[in-house]
C-alpha cells in the first residue's frame, strides 16, 4: 500500500458498517476503483485517516474521512467558482509558466483550465510554484487549437485571444461577464493564427516601456483579475454559479482529493 498501517483486521464488505470504528467524524462518501487481487477483505486504516476497504477480486472501496469543517470550506470555495470563464494555454513549453498560471486560476475562481499540446505528458507542474493549486482545477487536454476553441464556442463561449496585433484592444475594454474563454499563447510566438481566426476578441495589455511584452503568467494574472473585478462587481463571487449536478460531482472529486501529484504524467 505504500503507507504505514495502524490496524489490519477483517471487516464486513458493507462500507456503511465502518462508522463505529472510524476515530473521526463519519466519512463523506465511498468511491469504487480498480485494485490488485487480495484474497481476504481487509480494512486498512492509515495514519492520514484514509480508509481502504479491500474486497476479494479486483475491486476496492476507498472511503475518505472528511470533517464537516473541511466539507463546509470546500463547498464555500466551490460556490465561488466561475464555470463560464475558461483559461486556455496554447502550446506552453515552460512548466514554470503553466504552474504559475494554474495558481492564479485557482486564486481567481477559475474552474476550467485547458491545455493545448500534442504531448501533454511532457508538462509537469512544479508544486513549489502551484502550491498544489492544480488539485482544485478541472484540467482539459486538446490536441489542437481548432479542436479546443471550436468545442468551447459550441458550448456558447466567446473567445478572447491575447496578442500584440494592431487589431487588439486594451484588455479592460471587453466584457468579462459574458461566457468567455481567455487564450494565452506560448512564450516565444504568442497565440497561433488558428487562435486569432477563431477569436471573437483580440486583446492586449497596454505598456509604455521599451519592452513590449510581459511574462505569460504575469499577463494571465493581470487579465484574470480584470475579469475578477468585473464579476465581483456583479456579485458573482457571492452566489453559487455551478448547476447542482455538476456542483455535487466536482465537490466529490475535491473531497476525494484523488488527483495524482503529477497530473500530466500520463498521456491524455
Amino acid at each position: 500500500m505504500g503507507q504505514t498501517l495502524k490496524k489490519i483486521f477483517p471487516i464486513s464488505q458493507d462500507a456503511r458498517s465502518f462508522r463505529n470504528i472510524i476515530p473521526t467524524p463519519a466519512y463523506s462518501f465511498c468511491q469504487l476503483f480498480q485494485f490488485e487481487t487480495i484474497n481476504h477483505p481487509l480494512l486498512l486504516l492509515s495514519f492520514n485517516n484514509t480508509i481502504r476497504v479491500v474486497n476479494p477480486g479486483q475491486l476496492c472501496y476507498k472511503c475518505c474521512v472528511t470533517t464537516e469543517a473541511r466539507k463546509e470550506k470546500l463547498t464555500k470555495v466551490l460556490s465561488r467558482r466561475q464555470p463560464d470563464l475558461h483559461v486556455v494555454l496554447e502550446e506552453v513549453t515552460i512548466a514554470h509558466n503553466a504552474s504559475a498560471v494554474a495558481r492564479t486560476c485557482e486564486a481567481a475562481g477559475i474552474l476550467n483550465l485547458h491545455i493545448i499540446s500534442p504531448h501533454p505528458e511532457n508538462i509537469v507542474f512544479n508544486e513549489a510554484i502551484t502550491t498544489r493549486a492544480e488539485k482544485w482545477l478541472l484540467i482539459h487536454f486538446h490536441q489542437s487549437t481548432a479542436e479546443c476553441l471550436s468545442l468551447l464556442k459550441s458550448q456558447g463561449l466567446k473567445v478572447a485571444a491575447t496578442t500584440l496585433s494592431s487589431q487588439a484592444v486594451p484588455h479592460t475594454e471587453i466584457d468579462y461577464c459574458q461566457p468567455l474563454a481567455l487564450v494565452f499563447g506560448n512564450e516565444a510566438e504568442g497565440v497561433s493564427s488558428d487562435a486569432l481566426t477563431l477569436a471573437d476578441y483580440q486583446i492586449h495589455i497596454p505598456m509604455v516601456g521599451l519592452v513590449q511584452s510581459l511574462n505569460l503568467s504575469v499577463s494571465a494574472a493581470i487579465i484574470l483579475y480584470e475579469a475578477f473585478r468585473q464579476r465581483q462587481t456583479k456579485g458573482w463571487y457571492s452566489e453559487r454559479r455551478l448547476p447542482s449536478p455538476e456542483f455535487e460531482q466536482v465537490l466529490k472529486i475535491w473531497l476525494a482529493n484523488e488527483r495524482p501529484r503529477r497530473p500530466f504524467h500520463e498521456k491524455k
